[in-house]
């Protein structure tokens, strides 16, 4: 007999998701309630916040502990994707709820994503694609030159799933010498290992951001890392946007102490401030490095394998490291 919306656990969700997607969670159990607008947020919390036991959020939409102060019967926070840094962890832990996150599960893609975007800024794709659709084929052609991937030296800050996948498709596809800088060196690789991030800036020629989110790395790319990065070298974007200092990219991409960036993020998104949008040595694109069908597949059959172990009392598989 299939479930009815009554029998039927209230998920409350605050990160969009395409209705296709949700109909995942109803298939597995769960009642989907879109909340990721104001006022479909109030609206639900007028439905079922009394009797909430689940919410799935992500990194960069978070929950507050003002948030969850009203759910008394709050059990467990979801976060849909490898970020948690806006989850108020420590008001979670006080009050017994369970944080998992989803890691990994779309990081080919992000991946896929961040080498996408080297090659369209090395190449000034969009650029080309204007010229060649307004008739300016010929004066392009034959006023630009542009740097190649192969052979460059790709520098990755934070070398979780992510960096690891792109530095595999870089060094394997453009055979690209390959640096990285994390919190500790990897046994398992053979790359250069940098302890500190300004000097994998000094030594590459790309750097591709790769770290997650929070405190621990907000404006770790500052003025002092792009000037060592310098005027012939690139920067990528595809973790979180508060990892780059908006105001020192701009200023560096303005004086072209560096040659050009290519952002998936940025601070303070969806608004995009006009004075990064307006130079003409950016590439923009609004934070899809994970969004394929794919990706989105796998990172909630996560999120559902962890909302099933809860609920039949199992550990669940990716639970947040506790600080």
């Amino acid at each position: 007999m299939p479930k009815t919306s009554q029998s039927l656990h209230p998920l409350l969700v605050l990160h969009p998701i395409q209705p296709a997607y949700l109909r995942l969670f109803e298939e597995a159990g769960f009642d989907p309630i879109p909340g990721w607008e104001r006022s479909d947020f109030e609206a639900a919390n007028r439905r079922v916040a009394d009797d909430l036991r689940f919410v799935l959020t992500s990194g960069s939409r978070g929950l507050s502990a003002a948030e969850m102060e009203l759910y008394p019967k709050l059990e467990m926070i979801c976060a849909l994707g490898a970020g948690y840094e806006n989850i108020d962890r420590a008001a979670a832990r006080g009050r017994g709820v369970v944080v998992t996150f989803s890691p990994g599960a779309n990081a080919p893609q992000v991946a896929d994503h961040a080498i996408a975007l080297i090659l369209a800024m090395l190449h000034d794709i969009p650029a080309a694609d204007r010229a060649a659709r307004t008739g300016a084929w010929k004066t392009y052609r034959n006023s630009r030159l542009h740097p190649t991937l192969s052979g460059r030296r790709l520098g990755i800050l934070g070398f979780g799933r992510i960096g690891r996948e792109t530095a595999g498709r870089a060094a394997g596809g453009f055979a690209t010498p390959i640096a990285y800088s994390a919190r500790t060196r990897r046994d398992d690789v053979d790359h250069t290992y940098f302890a500190d991030p300004r000097a994998l800036a000094e030594w590459a020629e790309i750097v591709v951001v790769a770290t997650p989110g929070g405190p621990e790395t907000r404006h770790l790319v500052d003025a002092e890392f792009l000037s060592a990065l310098g005027p012939d070298g690139y920067l990528v974007n595809v973790s979180r946007g508060s990892v780059v200092d908006t105001a020192a990219l701009i200023d560096a991409l303005r004086r072209k102490t560096i040659a050009g960036a290519a952002l998936d993020v940025v601070d303070g998104e969806p608004e995009v401030p006009a004075e990064l949008a307006d130079l003409p040595n950016i590439l923009l694109t609004p934070h899809i490095a994970g969004h394929s069908p794919e990706a989105v597949t796998a990172t909630i059959r996560l999120v559902i394998d962890n909302l099933a172990a809860h609920l039949e009392g199992r550990p669940v598989p990716t639970a947040v490291p506790i600080d």
